[in-house]
């Protein structure tokens, strides 16, 4: 009888327990009920599965300390005003032309430090220390007069820009543009350059030397812009222009030394012109003497050859 009355109790209790955990409510954020979501979710992904089951306590940020902040979160580098593609560089300005509407601003940069520009580099660009003027060049420099520009250009008149561009070196380089100097700062010019070059321009060499030959400028797939030509000392020989294909304006070809002129020849001032032969303007002896102007002037007969 005794054993009859525990068993009774037993079972009751037994109920007892199972009433009350049915009752109790279900904890999602326990283990055994997140594993128990995945099996039932096999076919989502992880991630969404544990979302959907761990709903009840929300997800807090905490502060990263600085540590975890640098290597979590990458800063970015402000660009340096005194370092322009690898080299160290210094500001400067100049102004001319009076003042108000008709004063003119250039802001550039240099390098302080002399380093020759490229010598196949058909216009180099220098500020003169001596006369504080910003000039081209296709001479040699002079270390102890010139600064060799090197990084951003802006010119304004008016304070409004009408050109700005890179030097590199003293070469043009990346993105050049022209502003007409009227209220809308309307863009008329924009060009391309890699270190003195148009940017799609086709080089060739001599032989299997660096010595540049020729520089064919390239323009949205056709011949557009400036051409040069050099001897093999590095002097440049044709240099002129081309236009949609054609040669426009004056040819010129020089003596290969001291990038002295010899020939001036005259073609279609545009592309768009009717085609014609072109014909020799101007001639020049080896001294850089003018010894035949087309319609004025001709002592080819007496100049020395």
């Amino acid at each position: 009888m005794r054993h009859s009355t525990r068993l009774v109790w037993t079972f009751v209790a037994v109920l007892c327990w199972l009433g009350f955990s049915g009752c109790s409510s279900s904890n999602f954020n326990s283990d055994y009920n997140l594993n128990q979501a995945r099996l039932k979710g096999k076919a989502n992904t992880d991630d969404n599965v544990v979302a959907s089951a761990d709903t009840t306590k929300p997800t807090v940020n905490l502060p990263l300390d600085d540590e975890e902040e640098q290597q979590g979160k990458k800063k970015k580098k402000k660009r340096s005003k005194r370092e322009f593609l690898g080299y160290k560089v210094k500001r400067g300005f100049i102004k001319s032309g009076g003042s108000g509407d008709r004063q003119v601003l250039e802001t550039f940069s240099y390098l302080p430090e002399f380093e020759e520009p490229d010598p196949y580099a058909p216009e180099k660009y220098l500020l003169d220390t001596k006369k504080n003027k910003l000039y081209r060049t296709r001479t040699n420099v002079d270390p102890a007069k010139h600064k060799v520009l090197h990084g951003p250009y802006v010119k304004k008149i008016g304070g409004q820009i009408v050109e700005e561009g890179y030097f590199y070196v003293g070469t043009k380089h990346l993105r050049w543009e022209r502003y007409r100097n009227d209220e809308e700062g309307t863009l008329v010019d924009k060009k391309h350059y890699e270190k003195g070059f148009q940017r799609d321009a086709v080089v060739s060499y001599y032989g299997n030397t660096k010595k540049i030959k020729e520089v064919i400028p390239y323009e949205y797939g056709e011949v557009q812009g400036t051409y040069y030509r050099f001897y093999e000392n590095g002097q440049i020989e044709w240099t002129g222009q081309y236009e949609k294909g054609r040669k426009v304006g004056v040819w010129i070809k020089n003596y290969d030394f001291r990038n002295r002129r010899h020939y001036e020849y005259q073609y279609p001032k545009t592309a768009y012109d009717e085609r014609t032969e072109p014909y020799l303007v101007k001639e020049y002896d080896r001294h850089g003497t003018l010894i035949y102007e087309k319609d004025k002037l001709d002592k080819r007969s007496q100049a020395q050859r």
